[in-house]
């Protein structure tokens, strides 16, 4: 189960509200959010959040910066632990939701099976098809965000 984020973590920007948080919070930060993106477009699909207010990539802080690249370094040996992706991509899109953020999400040449469910990259090998996810619920969800929790490191 993902804990309470502490008393000092930031106050949800709205952002990080659209993707579920706290509940899919997997990994909190100092200036960023790792969540379960509760949409899964793929299996294992991220949301990486900025908590700095501000709504270009270029206004955030150098910390900002040099913890992003400490996230990745976590993040990527985690997924790949988890489900063995076979590429992963990092999607800027900002075009509905204002804070800086990234879609992470692992792609897969085949279908992958998790709890019982079977996870279809539709997109592969292009990009990844947002008009097509997998179906999942919030019980599915959490078995995902549980699994890939010990793999974090």
């Amino acid at each position: 189960m993902v804990s309470s984020p502490p008393p000092d973590a930031p106050i949800f920007n709205a952002t990080m509200r659209k993707f579920g948080a706290p509940q899919t919070i997997i990994h909190q930060y100092q200036y960023w959010s790792v969540m379960l993106r509760p949409v899964q477009l793929t299996l294992g699909s991220l949301v990486l959040v900025a908590h700095e207010p501000v709504h270009e990539f270029s206004k955030l802080s150098q910390e900002s910066f040099t913890e992003l690249h400490k996230i990745t370094a976590q993040l990527e040996p985690a997924l790949a632990k988890a489900f063995n992706y076979d590429k992963l991509n990092y999607l800027m899109l900002m075009m509905v939701d204002p804070d800086v953020h990234f879609h992470v999400i692992p792609r897969y040449a085949k279908a992958k099976n998790f709890h019982g469910l079977e996870f279809i990259d539709f997109g592969w090998p292009g990009a990844p098809d947002f008009h097509r996810p997998n179906e999942t619920n919030a019980e599915t969800n959490q078995h995902i965000i549980d699994y890939i929790l010990p793999r974090w490191t």
